[in-house]
């Protein structure tokens, strides 16, 4: 039988005291078993002390596109800020972008800054990093983040490439231009990483599963999909050592409790993505008895990167 271990990585931890308590209550009901720090998030000290209460596994949300830096030379005069002085929007990053006029030194030394005030806020390194909005994945960006990676010796990331995405027509047709954006980002990304040592889990979910779209349902149809086009590529379980019988899926989830503004966000206040109903209930969804149920009778065992 195929041994599952499924990593339930919360995103955007330290964005607003509401979403951290939202992660922390799903992480203490056994809902989420991982948690992605935003360390230019305005909560982010706050988090961090959560994290070493609870002995919540944490890695490292890298953020260039909302928000402040987090180095000091980069908050004035720099390519990563539009005209009001923030980072250029989860669009305007790709569109600066593919301008050419993001200078990817300063991508690299923002990265690593927020590296140093991880490990400034948490006493360790990031057991992993992945990239908020995606950018990791960008052209250009791609390999500035693996050069980061391997330089602070990161072995994990997260590369979105979900099975079964193309099949998803709930999904609005603009979000599944952006969403196939980054899949084709990710695709492009692979020999990237690989060449730089870095590792992801064998199956990444989430787009599908997003905001309303979640639902115990959805889950199990996503992890079912990924796992019958994984085993349908790879050797029979049968053939395989014992560690071979093992897939490692990571599940993208965004749990909380709604943004209030002012409070929350990354230096321009709370945006509508955390202020949103969406939040909650992807809470409640994750919580519900008869996920975790399903998780035990499918010998599901939860994880997080630090068990890989």
């Amino acid at each position: 039988m195929l041994q599952v271990k499924l990593i339930v990585t919360g995103d955007d931890f330290g964005y607003c005291p509401r979403r951290n308590q939202g992660i922390v209550d799903c992480f203490l009901a056994g809902a989420v078993s991982n948690v992605s720090l935003l360390v230019n998030g305005s909560a982010a000290a706050d988090a961090a002390e959560l994290a070493r209460r609870y002995d919540i596994p944490i890695g490292l949300h890298a953020n260039l596109s909302e928000g402040s830096p987090v180095c000091e030379v980069l908050k004035t005069n720099s390519s990563l800020l539009n005209q009001d002085g923030f980072f250029h929007g989860k669009m305007g990053f790709r569109t600066a972008l593919s301008k050419g006029l993001l200078n990817m030194s300063e991508v690299k030394r923002e990265l690593q800054a927020q590296v140093e005030l991880f490990r400034e806020l948490t006493g360790h390194l990031p057991p992993h990093m992945d990239g908020h909005q995606h950018v990791h994945v960008l052209p250009e960006v791609r390999h500035v983040f693996a050069e980061v990676l391997e330089e602070y010796g990161i072995k994990y990331t997260r590369v979105p490439i979900e099975p079964g995405l193309h099949n998803c027509d709930w999904i609005p047709p603009s979000l599944m231009d952006f969403y196939l954006g980054v899949e084709e980002d990710s695709f492009n990304t692979v020999d990237v990483f690989t060449r730089h040592g870095i590792r992801w889990p064998d199956i990444y979910i989430g787009l599908s599963t997003m905001g309303k779209n979640m639902s115990v349902g959805s889950i199990w149809s996503a992890i079912d999909t990924a796992i019958a086009e994984f085993t349908s590529k790879a050797p029979s379980p049968a053939l395989l050592p014992p560690q071979s019988r093992t897939v490692t899926i990571e599940l993208m989830v965004h749990p909380g409790y709604p943004s209030v503004p002012p409070a929350g966000g990354c230096g321009e206040g709370p945006d509508d993505f955390s202020q949103s109903w969406e939040r909650l209930h992807e809470l409640q969804t994750l919580t519900k008895p008869e996920l975790q149920s399903h998780y035990k009778t499918r010998n599901v065992q939860l994880c997080s990167f630090k068990d890989l």
